[in-house]
């Protein structure tokens, strides 16, 4: 009966220990001066030498030519702990496990104080050290700490955490790691030499993969394989079979079919997988491993040449080759899928779907926000390739939307004024009209003698111009922002979750805002330098940032603002050659403060003063509609019969001259009434008010007909 490999090829000496020098050198180190602890604990992952260590150490202090790092191999010591002896009395192994209670640490106190048979050191390999319990360590306490000069001891365990810290405290601790996959492998070929069994170099690596580090395990696997292999010896296919790993061609194809952004193959490969009876888990955990390599590939070009990793020169043309048909942020954004659906595979009840979902967020990156994804589509768009349409609504929440293109308004129902060229001034917000004038609204020439009606609200600005530097900027933007992040977070706050560029002219960035809180708090203080600098620290060179409202429409970015479509041609009221322009009337003197009127439902509010862009009117409307109802009839209608007159007045004796009589300069006053502008309101608000001086409620009485029952006190 043939002996396990891990058993047969078990290191006997310090120096035949492989990937562990940083524990053998010091030791032999110790053996060779003389400063031998009384106490050792050997730590590390399972398989990686701690026991085959122990029993080294204590043949190399039991050799007749010892204490020495070099054990002869023919003293009865060293026969008798050799990897295949039988063992030697005065070296005790116990397995914590079944024997971690205080009765038996109790009982190894009472053994120990006995001489060694025939050895120099009795020494005591307690393995599993952690499985001893609290109360077996403190009775073996004393004895670990001042041991009789014969006594040796060695814990050796998986867990060092759960050994006290009494008992660790009064040991040497050597900690043992897992062994480098090119270290196994090489010490499987030398074992395959050995044993004369012919191998394929690429079943090497799988065996490294599925030994995960440990040099028992990984000897155990090629046994099994070495047990099933034929004349051929060790093949890659009876491999991939046997372990149950992703055939590489199956890996290459799905890659292949990721960077082409081809649906069809991907899920095809995904129905092979289910359909050969593999673990979709061992699936998406051996295309996860794939694209680690590739995207140390993409990062790493001269990785193939540098063993970075461990594949074979031919395997490693065709991972080069994929790497660059994907690109590093792709890659990236891929191993992270794939990285992330392995954890929810956990427990899952259907795993073909969570794979085939995770397939589907490789291939359309569009559906997803976030950094990852927008480079990966970016790299698309650079190596020429096509980015898939998302739907509207996913789009717009996985990236900020461009700058919205003006759209022609349908012209409205009443025509607007035409607007000259020479006449696109910036729109003056109309002033607050006094209270109680009663002055008719002006109209505009050629308006048809009717009154002015409000402007319609102006197009929005148009956006700035995106010079060539905007894209470099559209593009660094998220770097801008880990900069801005790490000078001001609280600038970086107000930026990243409120603003977004929306123009770039020159040196001249434009930051469009989504709320005006947001960019009024932007725009106080100095929190636009920090931005700039953030930018130059970038990119470079000096930058100036503006913030703005950003609106729903807009022209497009360096564009000319849409234009309304022009009204029917009116006609005009002749003005006279060589007539002067028509001169604005002087601003109304301020009356004293008083309360406001209850201005009549329907009457408009005219502007009290009147733009560069909107001339005096060379003549009053016809038909006065801010007077009181029925037409201004009576004698209370003094002040406005007076203006009446002489507007028409006005209007008769054609265009207004310098110094001509005509268009009255102000408002006419109330006559016979006694009122003064500074009473616009009357006082006498009652019926006992003389009809020329009635005003308020009153008057409505008089001209309307009926009873007022009562009048509200607003004040």
């Amino acid at each position: 009966m043939s002996l396990a490999l891990y058993r047969k090829y078990r290191p006997g000496t310090f120096a035949e220990v492989k990937g562990q020098e940083h524990v053998t050198e010091p030791l032999r180190q110790a053996l060779r001066t003389g400063r031998i602890n009384h106490a050792y604990l050997f730590s590390g992952p399972r398989g990686c030498g701690k026991t085959s260590s122990a029993r080294i150490l204590a043949r190399s202090l039991n050799c007749e030519k010892g204490p020495t790092p070099d054990p002869c191999g023919v003293c009865e010591s060293c026969v008798a702990l050799a990897p295949t002896g039988p063992g030697h009395l005065d070296v005790i192994e116990i397995d914590a496990a079944s024997h971690g209670g205080v009765d038996d640490a109790r009982d190894l106190r009472e053994r120990a104080f006995f001489a060694p048979v025939s050895a120099r050191f009795k020494i005591y390999i307690i393995d599993e050290a952690h499985m001893v319990t609290r109360e077996g360590f403190n009775a073996l306490l004393k004895l670990v700490e001042e041991p009789p000069p014969h006594l040796k001891f060695v814990f050796a365990t998986t867990e060092p955490e759960k050994v006290i810290g009494t008992i660790k405290s009064r040991t040497h601790h050597y900690p043992f790691r897992l062994m480098p996959p090119a270290t196994l492998r090489q010490l499987m070929e030398e074992i395959l030499g050995s044993e004369s069994v012919p191998y394929e170099p690429a079943a090497l690596p799988l065996v490294v993969r599925a030994g995960a580090g440990s040099a028992r395990d990984s000897l155990s696997i090629l046994d099994q394989l070495l047990a099933g292999a034929d004349d051929a010896g060790i093949t890659y296919a009876r491999a991939v079979s046997l372990l149950g790993y992703t055939d590489a061609d199956l890996l290459d194809e799905i890659v292949t079919a990721f960077a082409r952004r081809d649906g069809a193959k991907v899920f095809a490969a995904v129905h092979r997988v289910i359909e050969g009876g593999h673990d979709p888990r061992r699936f998406a955990a051996d295309l996860l491993e794939r694209f680690r390599d590739l995207v140390v590939i993409a990062n790493v070009p001269e990785a193939t040449s540098s063993g970075l990793l461990d594949h074979p020169a031919d395997e490693l043309e065709r991972l080069a080759a994929q790497a660059a048909s994907m690109g590093p942020a792709e890659l990236t954004r891929a191993a992270e899928v794939f990285n992330a659906g392995l954890t929810e595979m956990r427990g899952a009840t259907s795993p073909r779907l969570l794979l085939e979902l995770m397939c589907a967020r490789v291939l359309l990156p569009g559906a997803e926000g976030g950094e990852a994804a927008m480079m990966a589509r970016l790299e698309r768009l650079e190596r020429g390739g096509v980015v898939a349409a998302a739907p509207a609504a996913v789009a717009a929440s996985a990236e900020p939307p461009p700058a919205p293109r003006p759209v022609a308004r349908a012209e409205p129902a009443a025509p607007a004024p035409r607007v000259e060229e020479a006449e696109r001034a910036e729109p003056r917000p109309p002033a607050a009209r006094p209270a109680g004038d009663d002055w008719p609204a002006a109209a505009k020439p050629g308006s048809g003698g009717q009154p002015s009606r409000p402007e319609p609200a102006s197009d929005p600005a148009p956006a700035p111009r995106v010079a060539p530097q905007g894209g470099a900027l559209q593009h660094t933007w998220p770097q801008v922002l880990d900069t801005l992040k790490r000078r001001s977070p609280a600038v970086w706050a107000n930026v990243s979750t409120h603003a977004e560029v929306i123009g770039v002219e020159g040196n001249i960035v434009t930051l469009g805002y989504s709320q005006v809180g947001a960019m009024r708090y932007f725009v106080n203080g100095t929190k636009d330098t920090v931005v700039a600098a953030a930018i130059a620290e970038v990119m470079g060179g000096t930058w100036k940032v503006e913030a703005v409202v950003a609106g729903s429409s807009g022209p497009p970015a360096g564009g000319a603002p849409a234009r309304h479509a022009p009204p029917a041609a009116r006609p005009a009221p002749s003005r006279p050659e060589n007539a002067p322009a028509p001169q604005a009337p002087p601003p109304p003197s301020p009356a004293p403060q008083a309360p406001a009127r209850r201005q009549p439902a329907g009457r408009p509010q005219a502007p009290a003063a009147q733009s560069d862009d909107d001339p005096w009117p060379d003549a009053p409307p016809p038909d006065d509609v801010g007077g009181p109802p029925g037409g201004g009839r009576g004698p209370a209608s003094g002040g406005l019969a007076a203006a009446r007159s002489a507007a028409n007045a006005a209007a008769q004796a054609g265009p207004r001259q310098a110094g001509a009589a005509g268009w009255p300069d102000a408002v006419p006053g109330r006559a016979g009434s006694g009122v003064t502008d500074a009473d616009e309101v009357d006082p006498l608000n009652d019926a006992d008010a003389d009809a020329d001086a009635l005003t308020g409620m009153a008057l409505v009485q008089r001209e309307l007909g009926g009873q007022i029952i009562g009048e509200i006190d607003h004040g």
